[in-house]
């Protein structure tokens, strides 16, 4: 008989390390096959909430953020892609140069979810930004990707002029890192169990297993 597991994803556009642990995840699903039953759910997580619109140069925020220099900034930028090809995504490492805010993309994921579209959009999304270079700020390209995956534009385009679900947003934020959640991605199954990080497919395999193990 198959396990269902409720997973929380709290994760942010804008982080590579959030795709190679979805990707990760879900093939440690497809391992499992019909053991477990997924019931996943995204959550906000804004790496840089004070990104300003016009958004800042990669190499440039990895330097002022965390010290690294522009060689270590490049080396884990290879690292991204490499996992990243070793999972099946591509990240297009010359059409990524900048970094952006997210909260407008959180508001229109948190407006997808009560639509039935939340995975489709947070996919177009990641693959938006990682893959094609657009900049996940835009209004235009926001409403373009609710489009391609099933969503109302006007609506979108409605909910991204006026500030419409960003109480939520913010709430939810706070609740998780109220939860001591300061890093992503976070994976929490069952409300209990807490996976960390862009983990190897073996890893959330095994984790999974111990999990439904103990029902």
């Amino acid at each position: 008989m198959a396990t269902t597991m409720k997973i929380d994803f709290v994760s942010d556009v804008s982080c590579p390390w959030c795709v190679i642990g979805l990707d990760a995840l879900e093939q440690a699903l497809a391992r499992l096959g019909d053991q477990i039953v997924a019931d996943l759910h995204f959550h906000p997580f804004e790496l840089n909430p004070g990104m300003p619109p016009e958004g800042q140069d990669i190499t440039e925020h990895i330097v002022e953020k965390y010290g690294a220099t522009p060689e270590q900034s490049a080396a884990n930028r290879e690292a991204i892609r490499a996992r990243g090809a070793e999972l099946g995504f591509t990240f297009s490492m010359d059409k990524r140069g900048r970094i952006y805010n997210t909260f407008d993309a959180h508001r229109l994921l948190h407006w997808a979810e009560l639509e039935g579209r939340q995975y489709v959009l947070k996919r177009a999304l990641f693959r938006a930004y990682f893959t094609d270079g657009k900049d996940p700020s835009a209004h235009p390209v926001l409403v373009a990707l609710a489009r391609e995956v099933g969503l109302n534009p006007e609506r979108a385009a409605a909910i991204l002029a006026s500030d419409e679900f960003a109480a939520d947003v913010r709430a939810r934020e706070r609740f998780y890192l109220d939860q001591g959640i300061h890093s992503v991605p976070a994976i929490i199954i069952n409300e209990k169990f807490l996976l960390q990080g862009g983990q190897p497919v073996d890893v959330f395999e095994q984790a999974l297993r111990q999990i439904a193990a103990q029902g």
